[in-house]
């Protein structure tokens, strides 16, 4: 099966060109400044300005207020809203009206119980990404990015009505579990692709999107 990629924290022009050349469907910019990966909106600007039509633009938020999304998005034209944190259906619901663009709500895995938490954004997000909780031991853990991996059975012959992501410690080297286990239409990469957190590897890149077209 093929299945979409996202490269998300995406930093520099030369990550920028190997996502796009590559063949990703995504394209993430993370505007959480405790994040390696944060970008400025004018950073944004300058790296979203080659990426062509056809390829989504999505930016990454955490619990951020009206301001600061409009701030964003004065300066970059995104295609989509993922967003990372505590944000509620209602919250979902506002964001989308005010601005106008499409919303992923992230849901975040330890075990299945977790997976309750998915019910109530079905009817508010235009899709869902399910990345991985970070251990309780972790410090300094991000609300993503962690390279941390849940138990992909959590997943396993469960449908939903909205497109969804996979995310988590994902890496060219176990993609084709990763999918045979969940049977995800999409994958959202960070930290999988990078040599020291924050820094994107170009070849890294292109393995794992020459990895997603073999499936």
């Amino acid at each position: 099966m093929s299945v979409d990629v996202k490269i998300c924290g995406i930093s520099t022009p030369e990550a920028m060109a190997a996502a796009v050349e590559g063949g990703a469907a995504f394209v993430g910019l993370v505007f959480y400044p405790p994040s390696p990966r944060a970008v400025t909106p004018e950073q944004a600007a300058a790296l979203a300005a080659p990426v062509p039509a056809g390829v989504t633009k999505t930016g990454l938020l955490v619990d951020a207020d009206d301001a600061t999304i409009e701030s964003i998005l004065k300066a970059v034209p995104l295609d989509l809203l993922q967003l990372h944190g505590g944000e509620s259906p209602e919250r979902i619901a506002a964001v989308k009206a005010r601005f106008g663009l499409p919303v992923m709500k992230v849901v975040k895995l330890r075990q299945a119980g977790d997976l309750e938490a998915a019910a109530p954004f079905l009817d508010v997000a235009d899709r869902l990404l399910f990345d991985a909780k970070p251990p309780a031991e972790m410090k300094d853990a991000l609300p993503g990015g962690n390279a941390v991996a849940f138990d992909w059975s959590i997943l396993a012959g469960r449908t939903w009505a909205l497109p969804w992501m996979l995310a988590g410690g994902l890496t060219a080297a176990n993609i084709d579990d990763a999918v045979a286990v969940t049977g995800a239409p999409a994958l959202d990469i960070s930290s999988g692709v990078e040599d020291a957190p924050g820094v994107k590897n170009p070849q890294k890149i292109r393995d794992f999107l020459t990895a997603a077209k073999a499936l």
